[in-house]
């Protein structure tokens, strides 16, 4: 009896994790790997499209987040491993769900255990199961079916929990392992990852425009460009907001000006 091929897709923004990935499981019989993109939008695209086994996905993509990529899809979605950079908010959520999750850097034992543990539930015929799975996963994210993004962010305070609206929040600073949430008449601090907080905010309202620094361009009062080239954001506080050239040309993009 011939065996049965495994299709899989590789969803990561990142070239050599991509080639690391795609090397690993080409070492592995009845993988067949059907597809490897790099932007959600090219993710939804190839899933909707082919019905894949097992789908490789990063959170933390530049276009979007992985749970964005899940919610767009207009079938169940297939047996998915997540991947993603430390991010304590998203994997306390796998752990709640008993999700799988690859973490970078992740070793080839530690693939390959992930990946056995995904072929072990397909032979199972629990991909259906575990699709529908998903579901309970984006609640415990706040991300539910009535919204994509999160329109509330709790913060710890001693005994207590505040919840701040997320359309109040003007800007975001990264502090150590702490972030920085500015609002018009307060700061909230946060013990979390820009990565994290940037998953559960809308993108066309937030983005990123330096590793310790997002905005919310609602908010954005002026463009000020300095005499070496470099360019900051404005806010209503005054603030000053430094634009990486990382950043830039998707920032410049966003609020519709070509350089």
């Amino acid at each position: 009896m011939k065996e049965e091929i495994i299709s899989v897709l590789i969803v990561d923004d990142e070239p050599l994790a991509r080639k690391r990935m795609q090397r690993l499981l080409n070492g592995v019989d009845k993988i067949k790997i059907e597809g490897i993109v790099g932007t959600g939008r090219e993710a939804i695209r190839k899933i909707n499209s082919f019905r894949f086994d097992i789908v490789f996905l990063d959170i933390q993509l530049k276009d979007m987040t992985g749970f964005q990529v899940l919610k767009s899809l207009n079938q169940i979605p297939p047996l998915v491993i997540f991947v993603t950079a430390f991010d304590s908010y998203a994997i306390k959520a796998f752990e709640v769900c008993a999700f799988d999750y690859l973490l970078k850097p992740y070793t080839e034992k530690r693939f390959y255990k992930s990946l056995q543990n995904a072929i072990a539930n397909l032979e199972k015929g629990k991909k259906k199961e575990l699709g529908k799975t998903i579901t309970e996963l984006l609640d415990t994210m706040g991300l539910n079916s009535k919204a994509l993004y999160k329109s509330r962010i709790p913060i710890p305070d001693k005994k207590k929990t505040l919840f701040v609206s997320t359309k109040e929040i003007r800007y975001i600073k990264a502090s150590n392992y702490y972030i920085e949430i500015y609002s018009e008449e307060s700061k909230y601090v946060l013990r979390d990852s820009m990565h994290s907080i940037l998953e559960g905010l809308d993108p066309v309202v937030f983005t990123r425009i330096h590793r310790s620094s997002i905005v919310n361009l609602t908010y954005i009062v002026e463009l000020v460009y300095s005499s070496f080239g470099e360019l900051d954001v404005k806010m209503p506080d005054g603030v000053l907001l430094r634009v990486s050239k990382g950043y830039r040309k998707g920032f410049l993009k966003k609020v519709g000006i070509k350089e």
